[in-house]
């Protein structure tokens, strides 16, 4: 029994000194992309970099009180975690303010919250509790249904206010799923889905269609029929061959059938009523013309600055996109830029290695867990982190919309860092307890 070490002792240094190292150098690059072309007044409370600061000085307090908080009351206390956070996520929509278009803040002054970004370890914490009761796993439908509603129900209010990125975010704990037990005829269904849905917004046609002999949208449909068809047989065929597979091969066939339609009639039909600007970003994303000339704003600047770091960068505060502002948001959503042409390419990899390191090794801590709870737990972290971290760079790199989503523990913004900081810590302070649990 290990218990009568101290805290200090029993938790996890590389995974603390990672999240360290990211704050550290995520702040640098918020003062760089925030000063202009001024020098940078490092004691300035009212700027960006020194509101930054005071956030991870206040997180670092919340990180040492998580660390002394015995394990057990984030288990006992998860189902309250998740029903305030969902009270919250209904309020907002009713008295929050807008910003950027979206209802998602309060506002206290010069302070705004977003409670969106602590429904997320909310969500993960309640759906450990949910699969490690019994034997921990997905072996029913009531259990599968239970899970997809606790993951569902802050998705959708998220949705609603509306935030594309977070809801994109609580989609990505499917992973967790998927490793308590989901089958994996749920993935080849999505991955189905995925497909016909890039065939939809590429031909502007939808599964529900009436084709039309000669028109784009007969084109498109028979299309999307043939990418369906084709990806299904190279899927399921070598199963047919074992018996007791065939039934498995039906099962999944009409399910990928079924969520190709009816995701391309939703996504047909979504594009439409999507404002104009969020209607075009993803119209452009997939190289599609459309009228407006500065659709393209954010990504054209955000790859021409990164590109324009070379192998070593310009320098710290040396970056002339950076300093003058042509990048929007580009100490929150698009601060990947900053990195890329004032750290260059050698700088983006050691970026891009310290999350990979990270990811990895919050991989490593669910694994060796003993308890049911904290392997659930440690799921939905990675899962959370790498969807954050996945459609982040991707955004920056024209690889995926642009749907406004932070770095972790990287971008400016209160909210986001606090919520990081519950997420992570809450699962530093319950894997330095694996050893007082006996199964």
């Amino acid at each position: 029994m290990r218990r009568t070490q101290s805290i200090g002792q029993r938790i996890d240094w590389l995974t603390l000194s990672i999240i360290g190292i990211l704050m550290l150098i995520g702040w640098l690059n918020v003062a760089s992309a925030t000063a202009g072309a001024s020098p940078v007044d490092w004691f300035d409370w009212g700027s960006k970099q020194g509101k930054q600061l005071i956030w991870i000085l206040i997180c670092s307090v919340l990180a040492i009180v998580i660390l002394n908080i015995e394990g057990e009351f984030f288990i006992r206390t998860s189902i309250l975690h998740y029903v305030i956070n969902v009270a919250l996520l209904l309020a907002v929509l009713v008295i929050g303010k807008k910003v950027g278009g979206a209802r998602s803040w309060f506002g206290f002054g010069s302070i705004s919250i977003q409670p969106s970004e602590f429904a997320k370890p909310s969500a993960a914490l309640l759906l450990a509790w949910l699969l490690s009761r019994g034997d921990g796993k997905l072996r029913n439908m009531k259990t599968l249904l239970q899970s997809l509603a606790i993951v569902g129900i802050p998705a959708a209010l998220t949705l609603l206010q509306p935030d594309a990125g977070t809801t994109l975010v609580f989609g990505g704990l499917i992973f967790a799923l998927y490793r308590e037990g989901l089958s994996g005829n749920v993935l080849i269904a999505g991955f189905c889905a995925l497909l016909v849905t890039i065939a939809s917004i590429l031909t502007g046609a939808s599964m529900l269609d009436y084709p039309l002999i000669g028109s784009q949208s007969a084109v498109g449909l028979l299309w999307m029929i043939f990418v369906t068809v084709g990806l299904l047989v190279w899927q399921l065929i070598p199963n047919m061959v074992v018996p007791r597979n065939r039934k498995r091969v039906k099962r999944t066939a009409l399910i990928s059938l079924a969520a190709s339609i009816l995701l391309s009639a939703g996504v047909h039909t979504g594009l439409e009523q999507l404002p104009r600007h969020q209607r075009e970003r993803v119209q452009v994303l997939f190289g599609l013309d459309v009228s407006n000339p500065d659709a393209d704003y954010n990504i054209r600047h955000a790859k021409a600055a990164i590109g324009s770091g070379g192998l070593s960068g310009k320098g710290f505060l040396n970056g002339p996109m950076t300093a003058y502002g042509f990048v929007p948001e580009q100490e929150t959503d698009f601060i990947f830029c900053t990195v890329g042409e004032e750290w260059g390419f050698l700088g983006s990899v050691v970026v891009i290695l310290l999350f990979t390191v990270l990811l990895l090794r919050i991989l490593a801590l669910a694994e060796r867990q003993r308890s049911d709870f904290t392997r659930v737990y440690a799921y939905g972290v990675v899962s959370i982190l790498f969807m954050h971290y996945l459609i982040n760079v991707g955004m920056v790199l024209g690889l995926a919309p642009v749907i406004g989503i932070p770095l972790p523990f990287f971008s400016a913004g209160g909210s986001s860092l606090m919520g990081f900081t519950l997420l992570v810590f809450i699962l530093l302070r319950l894997d330095a307890e694996r050893f007082s649990v006996l199964r």
